[in-house]
C-alpha cells in the first residue's frame, strides 16, 4: 500500500465534487482520455504538444504527476486530501482504475474512484513533518517520508499520530517545504497551530472579544461555565447598544461542530435579541 497526496484544485475548487462523487480529481484538461495510454512517454508527448511553451523540467514535471495518477497509483492505496475549503484533511481508499469525465467541471475531468474512510480528520492530528509533507507544492505526490504509512494508517485508527512530537523538522526541510507560492498555505498551518495552543477553552472566547473591540464593538465576555449558548455579546456605539448586536459563541478544540450546537446557538439568539449571530470554531 501506497500513500498518496492528490490534491482537488489550486484554491480548492474541486473538493466539493471530489468529496460528494467519491473520487480523486486533477485538472490538465488540456490531455486528452488517458485510458489507452500504457506508458509515460506517450503522455510526455501530449504534454509537449499541450504545452509548447513550456520548459523541459515543467514538461517533466507535469508528465510524472499524471503518469503517477494514470497508473501508478494502485487499488487500495490510500490519498489524502488536505482540504482548503475547510480546516480538515480527507483519506479515501482507491476502489478502481483512471477514467476520464468530459462531463465534469473544469479542472475535474481526470478522476481516480474512491471510498472516502474519513473527511473531517482535524490537521492538529498529525505531527508537523507530515504537514510539511502535505504542503508540498504539488498536485499528485508520493507520501513516504518519516514513516508516513504507518502513521497515517494510526491516525484513522485513533484519530492520534503516535510520533507526532518526536520529530523536529531541519531548517532546510522546513524551507524546502514552503516554498513559493505555497507561504500563503504554510502561513495558515502557522496561525492555526498557534491558536490551537495558546488559547484553549475560555481564551479562545477572550482572543475572539479582542478582534471584536479592535474592530469597534463594545463587548462582554462570559465569564467561564454556563453562559446561555452565548460566550459574547456585542454592540457599536459608545455603550454597545447601537446596532447591529451581535451574540458569539466560541467553541475550541479540533473537532467538527455538529448541527445541534449550532440549532441551539440560533434559538439563543431570539433569548438575546440579537440582530446577528457569529459562530468560533
Amino acid at each position: 500500500m501506497s500513500i498518496w497526496l492528490v490534491r482537488a484544485g489550486k484554491s480548492g475548487e474541486s473538493e466539493d465534487l471530489a468529496l460528494k462523487s467519491s473520487c480523486a480529481v486533477i485538472g490538465w484538461d488540456e490531455l486528452p482520455d488517458l485510458a489507452k495510454l500504457t506508458d509515460r512517454e506517450q503522455i510526455r508527448a501530449l504534454m509537449q504538444q499541450s504545452f509548447p511553451d513550456a520548459d523541459q523540467y515543467k514538461i517533466g514535471n507535469y508528465t510524472g504527476q499524471v503518469w503517477a495518477f494514470r497508473a501508478r497509483i494502485k487499488q487500495a492505496d490510500l490519498v489524502v486530501l488536505p482540504l482548503k475549503t475547510q480546516p480538515f484533511v480527507a483519506i479515501g481508499k482507491v476502489t478502481g482504475s483512471y477514467s476520464y469525465r468530459p462531463d465534469n467541471p473544469h479542472g475535474a475531468r481526470h478522476v481516480r474512484p474512491l471510498q472516502w474512510l474519513k473527511t473531517d480528520i482535524p490537521r492538529s492530528a498529525f505531527g508537523q513533518d507530515l504537514l510539511y509533507s502535505l504542503g508540498a507544492f504539488m498536485t499528485v505526490c508520493q507520501i513516504s517520508r518519516h514513516n508516513a504509512e504507518e502513521r497515517i494508517k494510526a491516525v484513522l485508527a485513533t484519530g492520534t499520530d503516535p510520533q507526532a512530537d518526536a520529530y523536529v523538522p531541519t531548517e532546510d526541510e522546513a524551507s524546502e517545504a514552503v516554498a513559493p507560492p505555497d507561504i500563503e498555505e504554510y502561513a495558515r498551518e502557522q496561525i492555526r497551530e498557534f491558536i490551537g495552543r495558546r488559547f484553549k477553552q475560555h481564551e479562545l472566547a477572550d482572543l475572539v472579544g479582542a478582534v471584536l473591540r479592535a474592530q469597534g464593538y463594545q463587548i462582554k465576555v462570559s465569564p467561564p461555565g454556563a453562559d446561555g449558548g452565548v460566550d459574547i455579546i456585542a454592540g457599536r456605539g459608545p455603550l454597545g447598544f447601537d446596532q447591529p448586536r451581535l451574540c458569539v459563541q466560541v467553541k475550541s478544540g479540533p473537532s467538527a461542530q455538529d448541527v445541534g450546537t449550532v440549532r441551539e446557538f440560533q434559538g439563543a439568539l431570539q433569548n438575546f435579541s440579537a440582530d446577528q449571530g457569529l459562530f468560533v470554531s
